[in-house]
């Protein structure tokens, strides 16, 4: 099931299928998605549009990621950013030079697709960017939380059948 969660991931990877897969994972479980393939356009999308997560790949044909990682710290919005690397690299320098460039977390290649949505979920959260209760979107005085099929409304919990709750 979809569902919009008013997040949204900026991925920066200079291949394209990496790009495409990661883009409909994420899009399939209700992120706003923006990819970039070079460092430049991902510092310009960055702070045009400042996602809550950035997932960065190291290895970039203009700028290498760790690089991307300490200038994306620099800008007005640095600060705010959760930044996690996602690369093949998981040599033990490559990870303390990420984390020193201000690396959230440092998530190594092949990584299954339930695993990376967990540990974006946790990022977010333990950056304050996640509800903890899980009340996910709110409408007036309606929350509603889509992973668990809860609605509440007026102070009473609704606990909906997955089916019902998706009509």
């Amino acid at each position: 099931m979809t569902h919009s969660t008013n997040y949204t991931i900026l991925v920066v990877d200079d291949d394209n299928d990496i790009l495409e897969f990661l883009s409909y994972n994420l899009r399939k479980s209700g992120f706003e998605v923006i990819t970039c393939n070079s460092a430049e356009q991902a510092l310009e999308e960055a702070v045009d549009k400042k996602p809550q997560l950035i997932l960065l790949d190291i290895m970039l044909p203009d700028m290498d990621g760790i690089e991307l990682c300490g200038e994306l710290r620099k800008t007005k919005y640095g600060d705010e950013f959760v930044i996690a690397f996602l690369t093949a690299r998981g040599e033990d320098y490559s990870q303390v030079a990420g984390f020193e460039a201000g690396a959230d977390d440092y998530i190594i290649k092949p990584i299954k697709p339930g695993v990376l949505l967990m540990r974006i979920k946790g990022l977010l959260r333990r950056a304050g960017k996640l509800s903890t209760t899980g009340e996910r979107l709110k409408v007036g005085n309606m929350g509603i939380d889509p992973e668990k099929f809860i609605v509440k409304l007026k102070g009473h919990e609704f606990q909906l059948p997955k089916k019902e709750f998706e009509l």
